[in-house]
């Protein structure tokens, strides 16, 4: 049987670029070398695509980080070539340039060197993108073009799943239950802080949660208990983005996640339960310490795991979704009402992240996840590809 070539687009522009590549290192390991080549496509933090020598290795995203914040390159990762995507059907799906290949004839001619340019065919992508500039719609936009089969969330999804804001609308139109909320736009915060507080304040009260728009791994989120607090988190949080969303906290919150993974047919795994090891779970308590812990299946009444089972594939299926998600909830502690949070389109996908430890605790193994997903995207392919472009 002929093996699938799998290009893994990895890294990228936005903050979470550090966790991507523990996500990616985790698909390179459990693709089954029988069945698939896999192909390393790394972005940088400048957004340039690269193939690299080897793919990354490191499965835990604390040692990505810290290898990060001390200006390492990942051992192996050195770019070897540049790679472009051909926007465009039909033939090599990326052009790559080889700038160390000299041509003779032109350098003893010119003093210039040229660069070989080579094409490669991808039969099917795995985008491993958390956040801006991978996991909202732009790269899933590119391989539109290109016509190229890719796993998980087409561009709608992508862009509504990574605005915040927009998620809500939605799920507000379907009547999914979620707490109350305001969204901030930073010019008028720039404008007029004390309007923009006044309205903040009267309409949630405190505490509260204040998020960058859009963002994941709870980059720029902080609780806010009085104003001066909550001052605070809206500059950080604007520092992320142009648009902040601020949200009531709920009352002795436990966070329940459930995985969802399928096309127009979407099952939910068991649910989990996340127990920070800090106030809230943040980018810290998810990769830099070990003091959080999980819970899975969460402790749960039967009745209580059937709701966040189906609000899931309610969530799933709002935003269009396709491929995989994991889907956030907030569950309060004093009155037991159930909020849906956020879902994810490209969620942590490391062997230890939620999405895949809750599959495999509902039977379904990291190789196999894997499998299922390719076959996923490789269908909604081929569905699309029956479709009319002209009258």
């Amino acid at each position: 049987m002929k093996k699938l070539r799998v290009g893994v687009i990895y890294g990228g522009r936005s903050g979470e670029h550090e966790v991507s590549l523990a996500s990616a290192a985790a698909v390179f390991q459990n693709l089954d070398p029988e069945r698939y080549e896999p192909i390393a496509i790394r972005i940088e933090k400048d957004g340039r695509w690269a193939l690299p020598a080897e793919p990354p290795k490191m499965m835990k995203a604390a040692d990505t980080i810290a290898d990060s914040r001390g200006a390492r390159l990942p051992a192996g990762e050195a770019d070897t070539r540049e790679a472009h995507l051909v926007a465009h059907p039909g033939g090599d799906t990326l052009l790559t340039i080889d700038p160390s290949t000299r041509s003779e004839e032109l350098s003893a001619r010119s003093g210039q060197v040229a660069a070989t340019v080579s094409g490669l065919t991808l039969d099917v992508v795995f985008p491993v993108l958390h956040g801006p500039y991978g996991e909202d719609g732009t790269v899933q936009g590119l391989l539109e073009l290109a016509n190229v089969p890719y796993v998980g969330a087409g561009v709608l999804a992508s862009s509504v799943g990574m605005d915040k804001a927009a998620m809500k609308l939605v799920f507000a139109a379907k009547g999914l239950p979620m707490c109350d909320y305001e969204v901030v736009l930073k010019r008028d915060w720039q404008r007029d802080e004390r309007a923009i507080m006044n309205a903040v304040v009267n309409k949630l009260g405190f505490p509260v949660f204040v998020k960058p728009a859009n963002l994941g791994s709870s980059v720029g989120i902080s609780k806010a208990k009085h104003a001066t607090e909550l001052r605070t988190a809206i500059n950080l949080a604007a520092e992320f983005d142009r648009k902040i969303v601020v949200e009531a906290a709920v009352p002795q919150a436990r966070e329940i996640e459930c995985a969802v993974l399928g096309n127009d047919d979407p099952e939910a795994s068991v649910p989990g339960e996340i127990i920070p090891g800090r106030e809230f779970y943040d980018y810290e308590a998810k990769y830099l310490d070990d003091t959080s812990r999980t819970v899975i299946p969460a402790t749960l009444t039967e009745r209580q795991t059937e709701e966040i089972r189906r609000l899931a594939i309610a969530a799933f299926r709002a935003i269009d979704c396709a491929g995989m998600a994991r889907v956030d909830f907030l569950l309060a502690g004093d009155s037991g009402v159930l909020y849906l949070n956020e879902l994810n389109t490209i969620p942590g996908f490391t062997t230890i992240s939620m999405y895949s430890k809750m599959w495999e605790a509902s039977g379904l193994s990291y190789p196999k996840l894997v499998d299922k997903l390719i076959a996923l995207a490789l269908e909604r392919h081929a569905e699309k590809q029956q479709l009319r472009t002209s009258m």
